[in-house]
């Protein structure tokens, strides 16, 4: 009795092994017939999901006997469903075709900082995004900037150039940050004087996508992108609202609170962000000075959308971030010390902007814009014995038209451009005003010239009121040489006209430096470019993708201006004879296998003065690592382990600073309409207090050294988002 027990028990766990099935599916796109990877699969009776991999195949096993509603979806397509059962006759894979949504691909898929109509992957141009979940899972790990966000990209490094109010830049391919050009939604809004604090007021829930364009880009939206650009992409009404809200803490006693609405009507449309961040002095090395320091910001960004017929919508936006941050010695800024005896650094900043744009389908092959920003921006940074303080007034407007044709697309139009910053104080020295205007004409083509052979051209022409004509070429090629190699090769003209607001200048609170002399000063030219090779493809019955990305460029400055001491103990900008230059290689690695993804990237930056002597720049790691593997379960769970490596890095002083990685864990649990995360980010608690130092002399007049490292250690973050 006990062997029939026993035999019966076994039966029971085999016969239901027996009923399970196998489903294979296949997704592609109706029109070309080419496979879909990323698609999502969903089978909601059965709470089982998966994605498709790079040749648009989904395999899910343990699938039992019985009448399912399966329901595939893709960005930028419309969602199929359908009714299968199981066991299924044969064993052939189903082929599930999406039909392209015109609306959302348009919102979805097209890059926005080329004006091009085109989708990235049939643009010549070579654009970097970063979208969708990664960008939300950066997000989470810092939630109240960007810096992180763009830190952890391949080729670009966040430069600190403050020891104690966490002043960050940009830097692509190791240059100076001066050299890059930040906009949002193709406006703009932090070069000069303004970009002093940008990336540290910029929170990133009301982002849709990032895109970066690596190397010349002054023909695309004039001087200020000779390193290369990075465009901040704002999401659009949809018809579904949307309502988001994220909470995150610190424990550095931090706080950032966010809120994003947005709704499509028939006729009108509006988003709606808001963000609070506050920051408590923080000082893990307890040497007496802050590694953060004390902030209250506020943000608000109202935007209405208004869709005045088929052809013709427009939308209007205004921007507001007032923040007040205090660091500098800790004693100080908890009020158990008198100002006259301490260190510190106060910026108080308040930036007003509006936005603009116009778009006129004149038929469905041409298309009219206009669109129009305005910056206000006033900022007061005070030091001991010393303030700097002053605004700025920019504009950028412009009008472009578009003509596509079958196999060819032009992109015409004019820009005008205004900045003026006043000093609102200055001493003996004089106040380091400027007032600049620059009028542009470009025209863009791209041609489809063979089956294999994409060509982009563009020329500029720029007249400056202080520097006069700039005439800007610039040339890309697309060569889809296969299914899985394709390459891309580039290169353009480029040029910077000089302000007194660089990394150099700011390290010093802008404290003795001298006025521009505009008659004996050029401005800085370039000229460079890049060449890549993409391959992708499967192994072991393609439940492995593999991408490799290789990268090459180079870019030469001429006329490169430098902020230089002189013998009166002042500081002024020279242009020594000679050029800089940045040559290396990226590389990108990604692999995936069912819920794992690994991404490695390398960049060596080889970037150089030639002046009398052949010396590195500064603050360029000429090695570094990224690493991130990805586990995740697709809505419900997300694991991300990261390693970063940044070699050693000469510093101003003559030195040599320190190699070190930087090591992060980020898990976020999901569910229908809210997840919750925790990042511990730089669990090694890597810090340059550790192992470097940041000053010297006493602690009420310290002379700071080069930020090379990060100063605020091993810091934990979580919180929760929701989604209704």
């Amino acid at each position: 009795m006990k062997k029939i027990y026993l035999i019966g028990i076994l039966l029971s766990g085999i016969l239901p092994a027996y009923a399970q099935n196998i489903l294979n599916i296949l997704v592609r796109d109706a029109s070309e017939n080419k496979p879909l990877p990323g698609a999502t699969l969903k089978i909601k009776s059965l709470n089982l999901s998966a994605v498709s991999d790079s040749i648009g195949h989904i395999t899910i096993n343990n699938i039992p006997d019985g009448a399912f509603n399966i329901r595939v979806s893709f960005v930028g397509y419309n969602t199929e469903e359908r009714l299968l059962t199981f066991p299924a006759a044969g064993s052939t894979p189903i082929e599930i075709l999406l039909q392209q949504s015109e609306e959302e691909e348009m919102e979805e898929v097209v890059v926005t900082a080329t004006r091009s109509s085109r989708t990235i992957a049939n643009l010549p141009t070579r654009v970097e995004t970063i979208s969708g979940e990664e960008l939300d899972e950066k997000g989470n790990m810092k939630p109240g900037d960007i810096r992180m966000l763009l830190n952890e990209s391949t080729g670009i490094q966040t430069q600190q150039t403050s020891a104690t109010s966490y002043n960050a830049s940009i830097r692509i391919q190791g240059l100076d940050g001066k050299y890059t050009q930040i906009l949002r939604d193709g406006l703009p809004l932090y070069a000069g004087f303004s970009g002093g604090l940008g990336l540290l007021q910029i929170a990133p829930l009301d982002l849709r996508q990032v895109e970066v364009i690596k190397g010349s880009s002054s023909t695309l939206f004039g001087g200020g992108a000779i390193a290369g650009l990075v465009n901040l992409v704002s999401k659009a009404p949809q018809k579904d609202r949307t309502l988001q809200f994220m909470a995150n803490g610190t424990t550095a006693a931090g706080l950032d609170l966010s809120g994003f609405y947005a709704k499509r009507n028939e006729k009108t449309g509006t988003t709606l962000f808001a963000s609070y961040n506050k920051g408590t002095a923080y000082d893990p090395a307890n040497i007496g000075l802050t590694a953060i320091p004390k902030f209250d910001r506020l943000t608000l960004n109202p935007k209405l959308y208004l869709y005045l017929s088929p052809k013709t919508s427009l939308n209007i936006g205004v921007n507001a971030t007032i923040e007040k941050r205090l660091g500098g010695d800790i004693e100080f800024i908890k009020g158990e010390k008198d100002r006259s005896d301490a260190y510190f650094e106060e910026n108080k900043t308040d930036r007003y902007s509006t936005q603009f744009s116009l778009e006129h389908a004149i038929d469905e092959n041409a298309k009219l814009t206009i669109k129009n920003s305005v910056s206000y921006y006033n900022r007061s940074i005070q030091i001991p014995d010393y303030i700097f303080s002053g605004d700025q007034l920019s504009s950028y407007t412009e009008a472009n038209y578009t003509l596509k044709k079958k196999n060819t697309e032009w992109i015409g139009g004019i820009n005008f451009i205004t900045d003026r910053f006043n000093q609102n104080k200055s001493d003996s020295i004089g106040p380091v005003n400027y007032n600049q205007n620059t009028l542009g004409l470009f025209v863009q083509n791209t041609w489809n010239a063979a089956e294999k052979i994409t060509l982009e051209t563009g020329l500029r022409g720029d007249y400056q009121n202080d520097y006069g004509f700039f005439l800007l070429p610039r040339i890309a090629a697309l060569f889809n040489i296969s299914e899985n190699f394709t390459s891309r090769i580039g290169g353009g003209l480029g040029y910077k006209t000089p302000t007194v607001f660089t990394e150099d200048a700011e390290r010093i609170q802008f404290k003795n430096v001298l006025p521009i002399d505009i008659n004996n000063t050029k401005a800085e030219k370039s000229y460079g470019g890049n060449i890549d090779f993409q391959y992708k493809t499967t192994l072991f019955n393609d439940q492995v993708a593999i991408s490799i990305n290789q990268l090459y460029f180079y870019t030469r400055i001429n006329n490169p201006i430098i902020l230089t001491p002189n013998t009166n103990g002042f500081f002024e900008f020279r242009q020594p004879a000679g050029y800089l230059d940045t040559k290396g290689i990226e590389t990108n690695l990604k692999i995936s296998y069912q819920n794992f993804k690994l991404f490695v990237g390398h960049t060596l930056a080889d970037v150089k003065q030639h002046y009398t002597n052949t010396t590195e720049l500064p603050l360029v790691a000429r090695h570094r690592l990224n690493n991130v593997l990805m586990y995740e379960i697709e809505e419900k769970l997300k694991i991300g382990l990261e390693a970063y490596y940044f070699s050693s890095q000469k510093l101003n002083d003559g030195t040599t600073g320190k190699p070190y990685w930087l090591n992060g864990l980020m898990v976020e649990k999901l569910w229908e309409n809210y997840s919750v995360f925790i990042n511990f980010e730089n669990f090694g608690d890597t810090r340059q207090t550790r192992f470097d130092t940041i000053y010297s002399g006493p602690i009420n007049n310290p002379s700071f050294r080069d930020i090379y490292a990060p100063v605020d250690g091993f810091v934990v973050n979580g919180g929760f988002k929701i989604s209704l």
